[in-house]
C-alpha cells in the first residue's frame, strides 16, 4: 500500500520535553517513596497520559487534590496563583511548561506591568489561555473569532497575542481586523513554529494523497486542528486515537495513496502502530487470508519498514537508461514500469544508454502507467540543502545581480537559486538607483527562507556591516597607547582629521596637527594622503582614538640658538599687538617679542603708533631663552643698525649682519 508520513509527525520538542521531564520525575518519586502528581493531563493524549499513569504519574485536577510530593505543571502551563499554590502545600515543581508556552507568558507579563491591555486570541475553554491569562495582571480580553472582535470596548493602544496552536490564517483575519479598530496596535505572533510547520506540510500532503488519517487525541486542540485543515482539502480524512480506530474500508489498500499526519502531542509508538496496522491490513490480505494471525506472527515495524520498498513522489532513486529520444529518456528503476524523463529536466546532456544515473520520482503514475522522472530537481534540491547549510552556519553566499524588481533587486546566488535582496538590504546607505548592482558580482547573507516555496532573501548589507565589524575588531587587536602607525586621511572636520587606520578611524585634533595655530586641517594635510601618526589615547568603549600628527614633526623650538642666534637681523611680519609690545613670528610655532621700549628710534605711547598686525618689519635678535620659549627682539636696534650702515656707506645685508649690536638692557 503507497502511504506517506507526514515530515512534522509526533510530539514537538516541547511535548518530548514534557514527557522526558515527567518520566524522570516519576522514577524519582519511586526512588524517595512519595507521589508524582501531574497537574490536569500533561498533554492532550490519553495513549501518552495512560502510558505516564503505568510510570506511577496521576493525573489531578486541583492542587488540593494533591498530598506530599512532585507536581508537574502541563506543558500548557499555568498562572503563577496555581504556582504560588502548589509551593505553599510544599508540593515539589517540576515545570514542564512548553518553552514557546513559557516566551508568551513573560510578553504578556510585561505587557501587564505596563499597564498595556493584551488581546489574547484563543480558546477561552483551553488550559494554555487559562494559564496565560492568569500572567497578564492587568486587562486582558480573550478573542475566540472574528465575531468576537466587534464586541471589544473602544482603546488606543493594546497588545495582540496568539495561543500557541491557534491556526496561522485565522489569527492574520483577526489581527488585520484588530488594526483597523486600534490605532496604537503591537502584534506579536506566539504561534509555535512547528505547529505552523506541521499544517504547512498537511496541507501539501493531503492535496496529493486519496485519503489521510490523522493520529493523535480528540482533546487535543493542535490534533483536531490538523484533521481540519487535512479535512478541508482532502475530503477522505479521518481522525483517530489508536490504530484500532481506522474504519475496515476507510481505503483501498492497493491502489490508493494514504496519507498519515500525527499531532504535536501524539506519541510515536501510536502513529508507527496505525503503519503497521495499515501494513498489515495488505499483508494479510495479499498473504495470510488463509492463516490466523497472532501476536507471534505480527510484524514489527523495524520488519516492515525492512521489507516494505516502493517508490513514492519526491523519493531520489538509481536508474539505468534504457531508451534515448529527442523529447525524453527513459530509465529502468526498477519498478513495474520504467520512467521518463523530459529533455528539460535532464542535466547531464552526454548520457548515454546503459548510463547509471540518479533521478527524482516527479510523480509514481502520470495518468497512463508511465513514472516521471526528473534529473533537475535533484540538482536544484541539492544546490537548495547546500544553501540551507550556509543558511543555518551563517555563511556568506556568491551572488550576480540578474534583475531590478519592484522594491529591491533578483540575484542569482550559488547553484542557479534566485534571491530576493530588498533595497534596503543593498547597501549600509540609501541606495538611489538599484540597476548598478545589476550584472555585480556580491556576497550576500540569507537572512529569511520560505521552505515551502523555495525563496531566499538575502542582504548585501549585513555582509558589509559583519566584514567591518571584523576588519574594525581586527584592527583594534593591533592598536597599542604611543604606538607609531600609518594610516590615510579620509574627511576634515572643523575640529581636526579623521584618519583610516584599517578598520578604524582615529581623530587628529587640530590643536595636534602642527606646533603653530591652524585654522583648518586642510592647511596641513590633504585628503587620501597617507601619514604616520602616533597614538596619543585609546577608548575601546567608546571606541575613539586621538592620534598625534605634530607629535612626530621636529618641534619648532628645538636648535632655537643655533637658528636665532643673538645680533641677528631678520625680516619678518607682525602677528599680533598687545599694551606691552608686538609679537613678531619667525617661523610656524615660534613668535618673538618686541617690547614697547624697543618699538622705534624714539619712545612711543602705544605699540599700534608705530607698528600694525601683517607690517614686515626688520628685528634684531636681542636674547634667546629655549626653555622658557622666549626671544627677545628689538626694531629699535635694527633700526640703529642700519642708520649706522648706511652712515659707512655699507651695503646692507638682506638678513643677517655678521657685527654683533649691544644689547638694550630695557
Amino acid at each position: 500500500m503507497p502511504y506517506t508520513i507526514a515530515r512534522y509527525a509526533g510530539y514537538c520538542s516541547g511535548v518530548r520535553r514534557a514527557m522526558e521531564q515527567a518520566l524522570l520525575a516519576a522514577r524519582e518519586a519511586r526512588e524517595k517513596g512519595i507521589a508524582c502528581y501531574s497537574l490536569g493531563e500533561l498533554i492532550h493524549n490519553p495513549e501518552a497520559v495512560a502510558a505516564l499513569k503505568n510510570e506511577g504519574v496521576l493525573p489531578i485536577d486541583r492542587v488540593e487534590d494533591a498530598k506530599d510530593g512532585i507536581i508537574l505543571l502541563r506543558s500548557h502551563g499555568v498562572s503563577p496563583d496555581v504556582e504560588a499554590a502548589c509551593r505553599e502545600k510544599g508540593l515539589e515543581i517540576r515545570d514542564c511548561t512548553c518553552q514557546f508556552v513559557n516566551a508568551l507568558h513573560q510578553i504578556v507579563r510585561k505587557s501587564g506591568e505596563k499597564g498595556v491591555p493584551v488581546l489574547l486570541i484563543g480558546a477561552p475553554d483551553h488550559p494554555e489561555v487559562q494559564g496565560t491569562a492568569g500572567w497578564c495582571r492587568g486587562r486582558c480580553h480573550i478573542i475566540p473569532d472574528v465575531a468576537a472582535v466587534k464586541k471589544l470596548p473602544p482603546m488606543e493602544k493594546a497588545l495582540a497575542v496568539v495561543q500557541t496552536t491557534f491556526p496561522p490564517h485565522q489569527w492574520e483575519e483577526i489581527v488585520g481586523l484588530l488594526k483597523d479598530r486600534i490605532p496604537q496596535l503591537e502584534v506579536k505572533c506566539t504561534i509555535c513554529p512547528a505547529t505552523f510547520k506541521r499544517q504547512e506540510e498537511a496541507k501539501i500532503l493531503a492535496a496529493k494523497v486519496d485519503a489521510m488519517v490523522v493520529v493523535g487525541g480528540r482533546k487535543s486542540a493542535n490534533t483536531r486542528k490538523l484533521y481540519e485543515v487535512c479535512k478541508s482539502i482532502c475530503p477522505r480524512t479521518c481522525l483517530v486515537e489508536r490504530a484500532a480506530e481506522i474504519p475496515p474500508h476507510f481505503a483501498n489498500i492497493h491502489t490508493e495513496y494514504i496519507g498519515i499526519a500525527a499531532g504535536a502531542s501524539t506519541p510515536d509508538w501510536s502513529f508507527k502502530e496505525v503503519v503497521t496496522r495499515m501494513n498489515d491490513m495488505e499483508h494479510i490480505d495479499q498473504e495470510l487470508q488463509q492463516e490466523p494471525v497472532n501476536n507471534e506472527n505480527m510484524l514489527t515495524m523495524e520488519d516492515i519498514e525492512k521489507t516494505v520498498v516502493r517508490i513514492r513522489t519526491g523519493q531520489t532513486v538509481t536508474g539505468t537508461v534504457v531508451q534515448i529520444t529527442d523529447d525524453e529518456v527513459c530509465v529502468n528503476i526498477g519498478y513495474k514500469s520504467d520512467g521518463l524523463i523530459k529533455r528539460a529536466d535532464v542535466v547531464d546532456k552526454d548520457v548515454k544508454l546503459g548510463d547509471e544515473i540518479e533521478v527524482e520520482v516527479v510523480k509514481v503514475n502520470d495518468g497512463e502507467g508511465n513514472v516521471l522522472l526528473s534529473q533537475r530537481n535533484i540538482v536544484n534540491r541539492k544546490a537548495w540543502e547546500a544553501l540551507m547549510v550556509k543558511f543555518e552556519n551563517k555563511e556568506y553566499v556568491d551572488a550576480v545581480g540578474k534583475e531590478e524588481v519592484k522594491g529591491g533587486l533578483l540575484a542569482t546566488v550559488e547553484g542557479g537559486v534566485r534571491a530576493f535582496v530588498p533595497a534596503s538590504q543593498l547597501a549600509p546607505r540609501y541606495v538611489e538607483k538599484i540597476s548598478q548592482f545589476v550584472g555585480q558580482e556580491m556576497k550576500l547573507k540569507i537572512i529569511d527562507v520560505d521552505q515551502q516555496k523555495k525563496r531566499i532573501v538575502a542582504s548585501r548589507k549585513a555582509v558589509i556591516a559583519e566584514e567591518s565589524a571584523a576588519k574594525k575588531a581586527a584592527a583594534w587587536d593591533k592598536l597599542e597607547e604611543g604606538a607609531v602607525v600609518t594610516g590615510t586621511v579620509r574627511r576634515f572636520a572643523e575640529f581636526g582629521a579623521f584618519v583610516d587606520l584599517g578598520g578604524v578611524d582615529g581623530l587628529i585634533h587640530i590643536t595636534d596637527l602642527a606646533w603653530s595655530r591652524v585654522g583648518h586641517p586642510s592647511e596641513v594635510l590633504t585628503v587620501n594622503q597617507e601619514v604616520e601618526v602616533k597614538i596619543l589615547s585609546l577608548d575601546k568603549e567608546r571606541e575613539r582614538i586621538q592620534l598625534g600628527y605634530k607629535q612626530l614633526q621636529p618641534k619648532p623650538w628645538d636648535n632655537i640658538e643655533e637658528k636665532y642666534p643673538i645680533g641677528v637681523i631678520l625680516e619678518r611680519a607682525v602677528v599680533r599687538i598687545r599694551p606691552f609690545g608686538a609679537f613678531v613670528e619667525l617661523e610656524p610655532g615660534v613668535d618673538g617679542l618686541v617690547h614697547i621700549s624697543q618699538c622705534a628710534l624714539t619712545r612711543v605711547a602705544k605699540v599700534e603708533d608705530v607698528l600694525a598686525v601683517g607690517q614686515v618689519v626688520r628685528v634684531k635678535v636681542l636674547g634667546v631663552d629655549p626653555e622658557a620659549k622666549r626671544i627677545s627682539l628689538s626694531v629699535r636696534e635694527a633700526l640703529a643698525d642700519e642708520a649706522f650702515v648706511e652712515g659707512e656707506d655699507m651695503e646692507i645685508p638682506g638678513e643677517e649682519v655678521t657685527e654683533e649690536a649691544p644689547v638694550d638692557a630695557e
